[in-house]
């Protein structure tokens, strides 16, 4: 019996996940071994780029073993949908992009996504879930926790702590911190696009600018 993969998720980044996914497939178990599918909780279940379409419930009822992958960015949905799954026998599996690069002393969670011209450099830890947008990286000595999500061009320099749900937006730069004062993005925290962070950032606040400042603040 094949196994089954499936993308959580058929919106534009489960659509811009597919194809590398596929890839990676390909290459650890070759073409036709297995089988690589959306699943969706709600909505039509009609063929999307001729990649057979699942509800959650026909997912969980397919024979032999399941593996998933969350492309939603919603830290809260990824996680509740990642405990559903799990508890109803389905283990997660990660999907890295042929060209993103992975240095040495890296410790990555399942569930991760790392997107075309993504690089995680070295000694950096990354909890579950994680997903790292085009052209983002992780530097040295990074401290990630779960469901953290990178939008595209996520610059995150050495020794930057992010907790758990954090969401960070496209093309903003998080400043290196010190091996004794790390820069530290709260639990829930989100960062604006294009937001230069040069501090750390509370929990569940909301920054924009340069230097990232707190939203409404002078």
């Amino acid at each position: 019996m094949k196994k089954t993969y499936g993308i959580i998720g058929a919106g534009g980044f489960g659509r811009e996940v597919m194809p590398f996914a596929r890839q990676m497939l390909d290459a650890l178990h070759g073409r036709g071994s297995y089988e690589l599918v959306f699943v969706v909780e709600f909505g039509s279940t009609e063929p999307v780029n001729d990649v057979r379409v699942m509800t959650a419930d026909d997912f969980l009822r397919v024979g032999g073993e399941r593996s998933f992958n969350i492309a939603i960015a919603d830290h809260a949905a990824r996680k509740r949908i990642a405990d559903r799954l799990m508890d109803d026998g389905a283990k997660p599996f990660s999907v890295i992009a042929p060209n993103s690069v992975l240095g040495d002393a890296n410790e990555i969670g399942d569930g991760a996504i790392l997107c075309p011209f993504t690089m995680v450099t070295s000694n950096a830890r990354i909890g579950r879930f994680f997903h790292a947008n085009i052209y983002s990286y992780v530097a040295h000595d990074c401290v990630i926790g779960d469901f953290v999500t990178f939008a595209p061009g996520v610059k995150c320099n050495g020794r930057v702590r992010i907790e758990d749900g954090a969401y960070i937006g496209t093309g903003a730069v998080l400043r290196e911190g010190s091996p004794d004062r790390p820069v530290v993005i709260g639990a829930g925290a989100v960062i604006g696009m294009g937001a230069v962070v040069t501090k750390s950032v509370p929990p569940g606040a909301t920054v924009v600018g340069n230097p990232a400042r707190a939203m409404g603040a002078q």
